[in-house]
């Protein structure tokens, strides 16, 4: 299954990142997992949502200069060694992780590692004959 990533541009400077979570918060869009990462004067906002379309056409509609992307959201045992099974298994196949990130979920025993690779249909493949499961957006919101 397929999820989607929005990834926001934009300057390192103060109120950037309030400006992307007020125009989330006045279309009542839920974020489920963000990360940040900046280099000197730029940066990148990635996240995960409830409503990635809308979010995308809200968040260009304010000027922001954003990409919607599909990423696996793979659900992985929270346990040493859960996430070295993955990458191992990506790194076997010469799959390249472009970004990537991760989350433990609340009161379970599992994970979800949110990865954005360079070949998705044959990666979603092998995850599925390998036995990992992937969820979509709609399954990551109401988590």
């Amino acid at each position: 299954m397929i999820a989607y990533q929005l990834s926001i541009f934009a300057e390192n400077k103060p109120g950037k990142l309030a400006a992307v979570t007020g125009v989330l918060n006045k279309e009542k869009i839920n974020i489920r997992a963000t990360t940040i990462a900046t280099a000197d004067t730029f940066g990148v906002v990635n996240l995960i949502v409830d409503d990635p379309q809308k979010a995308e056409a809200a968040l260009a509609k304010a000027g922001m200069t954003v990409h919607l992307r599909e990423v696996l959201a793979v659900l992985i045992p929270d346990k040493p060694g859960g996430l070295d099974a993955l990458t191992q298994l990506l790194y076997k196949e010469k799959i390249n992780v472009n970004n990537a990130y991760g989350f433990v979920l609340e009161g379970s025993k599992s994970a979800v590692f949110v990865v954005d690779v360079d070949q998705l249909e044959k990666t979603e493949k092998l995850l599925e004959e390998n036995g990992f499961k992937t969820l979509d957006t709609k399954t990551l919101s109401a988590m």
